[in-house]
Order: C-alpha cells, then sequence, then structure tokens
C-alpha cells in the first residue's frame, strides 16, 4: 500500500520541521515547501493533503489554494495562520480549505485533523494499516521496524523510508528520481546516487546480513523494484 504523502508549506523552519516531524512519526511521507510557487508545484505533483501556511512569500496561501481550486486539484487542504479573525477563517474555507487552524497549535491536534481529513476523503490511516509481510522479513510502519525472523535488523530512518516505499510498491519499477522525492524530500540537493548507497545499506543488514532471497532488484539505467520471490 503506497505511503501517503503530506506537503508543508511553511516557510518558518522551526514550525516546518516540528510539523514534519510528528507527521513522520505517524508513518507519511513529507516533503517540504518554503513559498507559494513551490508549493503549487509539489501539491500538483505529489501531494496527497496540503499543510498549507497563509503567510508564505511570493503568493500567499490564499492564492495557492485558489489556484489549486481553479484547476480542480481536488487535494486536501488544511490552511495554518497567525491570523485569527473569523473573516480570515470564512476566506479559507470559501477558497476551498477543508480545515483552518490557528497558530499556535498541537502538534497532535494538525495530526489528528489530518488523519481525518483523509479518512473522509475516502484514504486510509496510516497507522491502521498492517504490516507488510514477505516470508521472513515483516516492514511495520506504525513501528518504524523491520524485522527479520520477528528481530528488529535497525535499519536508519532513511533506510527504513526507502525500504517501505520500495515494498508498498511490489513490483513496480521506481525510477531514482521518484524515490529521492519520497524518502529525501524535493529540498534534498544532493546526488541521485544517494539511492544507491542506501539500498546497497539495506541489503547488506537484510538479504545479506539474514541470508534473505533477492528482494530489492536493479533495474539497469532506471531505479529499483521489491519483488518477493
Amino acid at each position: 500500500m503506497p505511503v501517503q504523502t503530506i506537503l508543508v508549506a511553511e516557510d518558518d523552519a522551526a514550525i516546518r520541521d516540528l510539523v514534519t516531524h510528528h507527521l513522520e512519526r505517524e508513518g507519511y511521507a513529507v516533503v517540504g515547501a518554503t513559498d507559494g510557487q513551490a508549493a503549487l508545484r509539489r501539491a500538483r505533483r505529489v501531494a496527497d493533503l496540503v499543510v498549507l501556511d497563509i503567510g508564505l512569500p511570493g503568493i500567499d496561501g490564499f492564492d495557492v489554494a485558489r489556484t489549486l481550486r481553479r484547476e480542480r486539484h481536488a487535494v486536501p487542504i488544511v490552511m495554518l495562520s497567525a491570523r485569527t479573525e473569523e473573516i480570515d477563517r470564512v476566506v479559507g474555507f470559501e477558497l476551498g480549505a477543508d480545515d483552518y487552524i490557528c497558530k499556535p497549535f498541537s502538534p497532535r491536534e494538525l495530526v489528528a485533523r489530518v488523519k481525518a481529513i483523509l479518512r473522509r476523503n475516502g484514504q486510509p490511516d496510516v497507522a491502521e494499516r498492517p504490516t507488510l509481510a514477505f516470508g521472513r522479513l515483516e516492514i511495520d510502519e506504525r513501528a518504524r521496524e523491520a524485522r527479520v525472523d520477528g528481530t528488529d535488523v535497525r535499519l536508519k530512518p532513511r533506510e527504513f523510508a526507502l525500504l517501505l516505499e520500495l515494498a508498498a510498491n511490489a513490483g513496480v519499477a521506481l525510477s531514482r528520481e521518484r524515490l529521492v522525492q519520497k524518502v529525501w524530500g524535493f529540498d534534498f540537493d544532493g546526488d541521485e546516487r544517494t539511492v544507491d548507497v542506501h539500498v546497497h545499506r539495506v541489503r547488506l543488514k537484510t538479504e545479506i546480513a539474514r541470508k534473505l532471497p533477492v528482494m530489492i532488484r536493479t533495474v539497469h539505467g532506471f531505479g529499483y523494484k521489491f519483488q518477493f520471490p
């Protein structure tokens, strides 16, 4: 089952990092944006839900929401704002926001509202997804553990996210670009070969160290595919 991707469009790094931490802890993939133009691009391409700050530089959150709805993008939007006036909330909802949260806010409440909106839109709650099982290998998204014969192989966070993305799309060839976007986010400025390094580490800790069959297969010139024998 593919991992849901949340776009956090917020120019305050502290708030963006805080929201990202709480969403990733619940099993969501998170990509960030620090201005309105970047938010539009990423909302159009990858987001299952957008957490959208109104006070973005460039074009503000109201204009981002207005543009998405004019283009008939149905992605759910949760607006964040320091503006507490009723008129601002009304404008937000009239532009198509699904929820409106005033700053300061509780990150736990934000996560709860994200889950509720995704459920209403017919998307499964990440926390309710079953553990993925492939023979001796189990991938527990909620616990953030990859276990072989019941023992955690202690993957680092990026390694686990990479394995989860591949396994959740078993049988589908995923490009290095797609894996970078899903695991590292659009703001990653490193080389796509970083994916190769992390795949090697995952293979060492699972297939090689635990003598599992080959499951992560290289698609030459493209990327990788998870395929259980």
